[in-house]
C-alpha cells in the first residue's frame, strides 16, 4: 500500500485518548464530580482556539494548569473544547480550551494520569504524514502536584510512530 496509510494507528489512539478527559468533563459537567474525584489539566495558553482573560495570558503565556475540584462553574463540554468558570484571585474568569490545547490531565483521586504532545495548527484530522510535533517540556506540568503523576499515567508518545 503505497502513500497514506489509512490505518494511522497512532493517530487513531491520540483521538481516542484524548477523548478520556472529555467524557470525565461531561460526566461532571451533567452529575457533579463524585466522591473525591478531582481533575488538573495544563493547557497552552498559545494554542488556536484557548479563549483566556489578557491577564491570565500574561501571567500564563505558555501553558497553565487548572483544577477543578471544589469551586468551578458553568462547565460546558463540546466535541472540540470545553468551557469553565473558575476564581482567580478573587475575581470570577471564563476559560475556553479546546482538547487539543491539552497537555496533561489528572486525576489524583484516581492515580490517574494522562500526558499528550501538543498538536500543532497545521495538523488536520485525518491528515496523513504531518510534521513530528514538538515534545512538551517539563515545565508543562509543573504545577500539577507529584500525586498527580504517580500511579496509572499514559504517555501518548509510546504510540507514536517512529519514522527512521
Amino acid at each position: 500500500m503505497a502513500g497514506e496509510d489509512k490505518l494511522d494507528y497512532a493517530r487513531l489512539v491520540r483521538e481516542a485518548l484524548r477523548d478520556v478527559p472529555r467524557q470525565a468533563l461531561r460526566l461532571a459537567a451533567s452529575e457533579g464530580l463524585p466522591g473525591e474525584h478531582h481533575f488538573y489539566l495544563t493547557f497552552r495558553t498559545s494554542h488556536p482556539g484557548v479563549a483566556i482573560s489578557p491577564a491570565l495570558l500574561a501571567r500564563h503565556p505558555r501553558d497553565m494548569t487548572i483544577v477543578l475540584q471544589h469551586q468551578f462553574w458553568d462547565l460546558a463540554v463540546g466535541e472540540e473544547a470545553f468551557s469553565v468558570t473558575l476564581r482567580f484571585g478573587g475575581a470570577a474568569e471564563r476559560l475556553h480550551v479546546p482538547f487539543d490545547a491539552l497537555l496533561a490531565f489528572a486525576d489524583p483521586s484516581a492515580q490517574f494520569g494522562l500526558h499528550y504532545e501538543p498538536v500543532e495548527e497545521n495538523e488536520g484530522r485525518g491528515a496523513g504524514a504531518r510534521p513530528e510535533a514538538a515534545e512538551p517540556e517539563p515545565a508543562a506540568v509543573s504545577e500539577a502536584p507529584a500525586e498527580a503523576s504517580a500511579g496509572n499515567v499514559v504517555d501518548i508518545r509510546a504510540f507514536r510512530r517512529r519514522e527512521d
